[in-house]
Formats: structure tokens, sequence, C-alpha cells
């Protein structure tokens, strides 16, 4: 079936029910005054989820601009890791600074507020900077991992595989992005009428296709790279544990609970609007209604101030330039009894000069900030646990 409305096409075979909804929502975006879709928020409801996205446009612009700033601030953190990690801060506030808005606008209105090719450009924007971001975390754990236990194959000074990193993100996510423009799927409103984005709810091949790709290529292909490289970079923490196993297992559970917070915020943040979206395109006719599909909206959106909480502000090596950019200090102080770190150290990431497995002199730090190697040597016979690292 085709519903033409105005110069607002949708292809679907769904139900009379979808139809009706995809109608009203449409009409929604052309006519102001139109009224609410069946199924939508009362008024109350359109007030706290405009309370939600007040506090998520408000928390996530202070904290990504903070973490751009001491970035710019202390030439330190500008290592190959920590570029990918400006690349997620910088996806973050792009989708506060041109998606968020407009959603907590509309949901004071209660309604669309920017027309059709506003909606169009929402639903673009928002999966752009997104999967810019999600592609962004995948490809953080993997150089993480690479850090760690192949140490010998990286060059710390080297910036173009972290160049490469992010320009890949960005090129991927407009692989992605790009095609609903030119049929393959399409934006459109989405729930209540207040945000929009790919048109889940529509039944015909190339949307159902396209659903499917993003959902495995975009969400659950960058999932199962985190938890192989984490994974992989948990088991190598265990086997040093067997050498030095009161500070080991110190190390291992503060890498543990780092490792669990970067995969639950994902989970949290993302998952729920992917089964969302899959539920909606291969459930029953309805199955997903709008007020259904706010919760997992707003999880999305709130990954924005997750991120800088879980990379940023959780990394002793960031906390402390967060520490001195408070104090208005230009070099950043020791925690945990660490030595001020080299000139030399600051630039490369590296100690110019590596020790051997005396993990008790040094506290459990970050991935990001440890450049810590396991590698196995020979010697006189035996295989030796070696474990270089710089705090």
């Amino acid at each position: 079936m085709v519903v033409h409305i105005g110069s607002y096409n949708f292809s679907t075979t769904d139900s009379s029910l979808s139809s009706s909804i995809l109608s009203t929502d449409a009409s929604t975006l052309r006519d102001p005054q139109a009224p609410q879709s069946p199924g939508g928020l009362s008024r109350t409801g359109h007030t706290v989820v405009a309370v939600c996205l007040g506090f998520i446009l408000v928390a996530g612009i202070l904290s990504n601009l903070l973490v751009l700033l001491i970035f710019a601030k202390f030439r330190s953190l500008w290592t190959p890791i920590n570029l990918i990690l400006l690349n997620i801060s910088l996806s973050d506030i792009l989708v506060c600074a041109f998606g968020t808005p407009f959603s907590f606008a509309a949901s004071l209105h209660g309604r669309w507020l920017i027309g059709e090719e506003g909606c169009k450009w929402y639903g673009f924007a928002n999966s752009l900077f997104g999967i810019v971001s999600l592609v962004s975390l995948s490809a953080l754990s993997y150089e993480r991992y690479t850090t760690v236990l192949r140490s010998t194959e990286v060059d710390v000074s080297d910036f173009r595989k972290a160049w490469f990193c992010i320009g890949g993100s960005w090129l991927y996510s407009l692989l992605w992005t790009v095609p609903p423009f030119l049929g393959w799927s399409s934006y459109g409103p989405e729930g209540p009428g207040t945000t929009c984005s790919v048109q889940w709810h529509l039944r015909s091949p190339t949307s159902i296709s396209y659903v499917l790709c993003l959902f495995i290529f975009c969400l659950l292909l960058p999932l199962l790279t985190m938890v192989y490289s984490y994974g992989r970079i948990l088991v190598a923490v265990r086997r040093v544990g067997k050498i030095n196993l009161l500070t080991a297992q110190r190390r291992e559970q503060h890498i543990l609970v780092m490792v669990l917070s970067m995969v639950s915020g994902y989970m949290l943040c993302w998952m729920p609007y992917g089964v969302m979206a899959l539920m909606a395109t291969f459930g029953r006719s309805g199955l997903v209604t709008p007020m259904a599909s706010v919760v997992p909206s707003i999880l999305a959106k709130f990954s924005t101030v997750v991120n800088p909480v879980i990379y940023m502000f959780f990394n002793n090596q960031f906390y402390r330039c967060f520490v001195a950019f408070v104090k208005c200090s230009s070099e950043p102080g020791s925690i945990l009894g660490e030595k001020h770190p080299t000139r030399r150290s600051q630039a490369s990431g590296f100690l110019p000069v590596h020790r051997q497995a005396s993990l008790s002199s040094s506290p459990p730090q970050d991935l990001s900030s440890s450049r810590s190697t396991i590698l196995c040597s020979r010697h006189k016979g035996r295989h030796t646990l070696v474990v270089h690292y710089t705090p």
C-alpha cells in the first residue's frame, strides 16, 4: 500500500492501524495544529520527557565541553589512543548541539516544530553522530587491546593509525546514514512525534533489510569487538597475578570495574534502542507503542552524559589533568603517590626505560593511561611473564 500525504510518501504493508499512525505523524509534521497521534503521550508525559532531555542537553554539553577544554590545555593528553577519546567526546557534543535541542523543544510544545525537512535532518544527524560514537568506542577497545598485548607492534609516537580510526569512523557512519536519502529505508517521525529517526515500523523489504544491517554492523559488531578486546585484557591481567598476587589482584579489580562499566554503559544506552527497533520491524503491528519507544530513545541520548564519565573522569591520567584544570595549574600533579612524569614520558606515553615485573611499585592504572604490556620471553629454558608498564 502507498499512502500519499502532501509531498510525504510512505510505502508499507502494515495493517490499517499502522498506516493510520504514520498518516497522523506525517500530518503533524506538516500541520502544527494537527491532533496528537493515537497512543501518544499526555501533556504530563511530554513534560517528563522534556525534563529528561533538558538534563541530558545541559549535562552532555557541559561535560563534553569540559573534556575538550582539558584536552586543549594539556598537551600530555595528546596520545594516539586519547585522540580516539577526543573523537567520542566531539561526536557526543555534536549530538547535544544539533539534535537534542530540537527534541527538547518539541517535547515542551508536544509536537514537532521544524517540519518534514527538519525531521529528516534530525534523524540523519543523530544517526551519524551516534554511529561515530559507537564505532569509536569499539576502535578504542581494540587499540587498548593491541597496546596492552602487542606492544612490540605498536608505535605510540605514530598518530597516523589514530587519525585513520577517526576518519574511518566518520566514513563508516556516513556509509550507513546516507542510504535512507537514496531510497534504502527513510527518516521520519518516531514515537509520539517529538523525535525523528529511521522508520523502524515500515515493513517493506528495503526497510527491513536496512534495519537488520544497521543492527548487525553498527550495534552488535562494535559490542562484540569491545567484549573480545576487554576480555583478552582481563585474561592477560590474571596471568600477571601469578607473579605478584596482592598487587595484581588490586589491578585486576580496578580493570574489571572499568571493563564492566564500559560494556554495561554501552548495553544500557544502546541495546534497548536496538531491541526496540527490531521489535518494531519484525513484531506484530502496534507492538511498540509511541509511549514504549520513548524510554529507549532517551537512554540512547543519555550516552552523551555517560561516555565522558566512564572514559574520561574515571581515567587516572585525565583525572590529574582535570584537577590541575580546576586549580588553574599549568601541569597535572601526581596522585596515589605516583612520580611526576618526565617530558619524554608525557610526550610519548611510555617511560624512557622499561621496568620489569615490578607491579608492586605501581598503583592500579586505567587502561588508557597505563601502557601495560604483557610479553612472554624465554629465560633459562623457562617461560617468564614480563610486564612493561608506565604510569
